[in-house]
């Protein structure tokens, strides 16, 4: 618990220097972003600028801590294996979702298919990377060092569901974002987390959470972690490109409000994987 509170308490100082920072930043007129956006990509900044030192006051800054206690030659076959299963494992759950009419394909996905192809491609291998490194790596190792397998696999898989809603909101209309729309907006960075439309896609998170756990737990490394966590990404972000939702399937309630893809279904569905896994795991060879 106590390891869980720092890198808790690192988020949260990190998001209240861009709640401070970020209203000078926007008035000089250098950038050009909603005051969201700009205070969330600043967090992001001062997470990436501080993590290195936050690792070595922690005892966590070498390779084994962090996942990558293996050959590079074993880390890649590790991340392009996972990233396969990753889109095996989700182009299942998305399947199911046609076959319910919960989400329909678009009219007309083609154009631009290739480049929308290759962003999601990147984009799922950045975020599994620097995620993994995060959750699966340091913070799992940080915890498991003080309070065991269990603990880990618990409080990373819960921090990481929580983190997806610690997202700073939209000003009213008519705030000025200066100190007080900061000050609003940071207040209400945690409001999604306390509602209920949000509780199925946080389950489905956590689900995801303790999956990547287990594996992280079972190989000693985070290569299959980043793999299969990058494989998810790209599923769910070509099928937000290619399909549209459908409110009117009577199955709706399956998908949450967070991407239209995971919920319910996909808290069941990545849930029965962690157990078989681990059932499967534990067995003698």
């Amino acid at each position: 618990m106590r390891s869980t509170l720092q890198f808790f308490l690192y988020l949260l100082v990190c998001l209240v220097l861009a709640a401070l920072l970020a209203p000078a930043l926007l008035a000089t007129g250098w950038i050009d972003l909603e005051p969201q956006r700009a205070m969330g990509r600043l967090a992001q900044i001062f997470m990436l600028l501080g993590i290195w030192p936050l690792l070595r006051w922690l005892s966590l800054a070498d390779r084994g801590s962090l996942g990558y206690a293996v050959s590079g030659r074993v880390w890649l076959r590790s991340v392009g294996l996972g990233w396969l299963q990753g889109v095996a494992i989700l182009l299942a759950l998305v399947l199911i979702l046609f076959a319910l009419d919960i989400r329909i394909p678009d009219p007309n996905p083609w154009p631009g298919i290739a480049g929308k192809a290759a962003q999601a491609l990147i984009g799922g291998l950045l975020i599994g990377l620097l995620e993994e490194t995060f959750f699966r790596g340091a913070l799992y190792s940080a915890i498991r060092r003080r309070d065991g397998m269990r603990s880990a696999i618990v409080w990373s898989s819960l921090l990481y569901a929580l983190v997806h809603f610690l997202k700073p909101g939209a000003l009213p209309a008519g705030m000025a974002f200066d100190g007080s729309g900061a000050l609003w907006m940071f207040a209400h960075v945690f409001g999604d987390v306390f509602q209920w439309n949000n509780l199925d896609s946080m389950a489905a998170l956590f689900c995801v959470g303790v999956f990547l756990a287990l594996v992280r737990e079972r190989t000693g490394q985070i290569g299959w972690c980043i793999g299969l966590h990058a494989g998810w990404v790209f599923v769910i972000q070509m099928t937000r490109r290619v399909t549209d939702g459908n409110d009117a399937s009577n199955f709706a309630f399956l998908v949450g409000e967070y991407d239209g893809t995971i919920g319910w279904l996909a808290a069941l569905w990545i849930g029965l994987l962690a157990f078989g896994y681990w059932a499967l795991a534990r067995r003698p060879s």
